[in-house]
């Protein structure tokens, strides 16, 4: 897996040329703080493929300016090219960040309003939702497939004893919700409801804008983390890349949750922000 990462001061012939230059496991792009063009970005992704193609992973971290040159990043991504956003991460993390937000906006868990919006649920999404169910009582599932669903609401119903809403109404559902965990409803989806104009919503795998003149709360799409183990220490990836894609390039996420949460709790990780629209919670 290769690191990608800009360069303080291009060379003159690198920049001329598009020159790109290894370090270790680092891809070093011969291009500053400038927004470049759409035909260099194309060479550049061409170049960094030819790399990548020569190793078996085609994981890659984009360090935090590299990720602001949005021609480069799609470059990438049309040639299938996997870049780590610590998404994953994000979704696994989610009872921690409602935890976070509880503590920052001083919510008593018994009377918060979550409402979850899903429509493909994988193992750990329903085994983070059973947790949820115990620590907040007002839990609402929002989705399209309300039969798939009333299934798990007969199961957590039968095995907790707790008793969760599987809904779709676009007018009531998402009305009263103090947080919103958005799992994989996208920008046109989610805006078709009515939305609490206060609420807090967490995009956990895309990034979502919402559309509503009248919304005054939080649409958070992104995160960082601290952790006290990393498995290496190099100077340029503390401080060029977010920790959050770092850690989550070492996980084995194919493991089951049990274990990925027991090296999370091992390496201390915690959330220290969560980024939203208007300003950092």
């Amino acid at each position: 897996m290769y690191y990608i990462q800009e360069t303080d001061k291009p060379k003159f012939w690198h920049n001329l040329f598009e020159i790109i230059t290894l370090k270790e496991d680092k891809i070093v792009l011969p291009i500053g703080e400038e927004e470049i063009t759409d035909k260099k970005a194309k060479k550049l992704a061409d170049k960094t493929k030819k790399i990548i193609d020569k190793v078996s992973s085609k994981k890659v971290v984009i360090s935090k300016k590299i990720k602001k040159q949005k021609q480069y990043i799609n470059y990438l991504q049309s040639e299938n090219i996997d870049i780590i956003e610590g998404k994953k991460l994000f979704e696994i993390l989610v009872v921690a960040v409602l935890d976070y937000i509880s503590k920052k906006k001083k919510l008593k868990k018994e009377d918060t309003y979550v409402s979850i919006l899903v429509n493909e649920i994988t193992e750990k999404m329903l085994e983070n939702i059973k947790r949820i169910i115990r620590q907040y009582k007002k839990v609402n599932i929002v989705t399209n497939h309300i039969e798939k669903f009333k299934k798990i609401e007969r199961e957590i119903l039968d095995k907790e004893g707790i008793m969760i809403n599987v809904s779709n109404n676009k007018r009531k559902s998402l009305a009263k919700s103090n947080i919103i965990l958005n799992v994989d409803f996208p920008t046109e989806l989610i805006n078709k409801y009515q939305i609490n104009e206060e609420a807090i919503i967490v995009n956990l795998r895309g990034n979502v804008k919402i559309n509503k003149k009248r919304f005054n709360g939080l649409n958070i799409n992104d995160y960082e983390i601290e952790s006290k183990n990393y498995e290496e220490f190099d100077y340029e990836k503390e401080n060029l890349y977010y920790k959050k894609d770092i850690y989550e390039s070492q996980l084995y996420l194919n493991q089951p949750l049990e274990y990925i949460e027991r090296k999370i709790e091992k390496d201390k990780v915690k959330i220290v922000q969560l980024i939203a629209n208007k300003t950092i919670l």
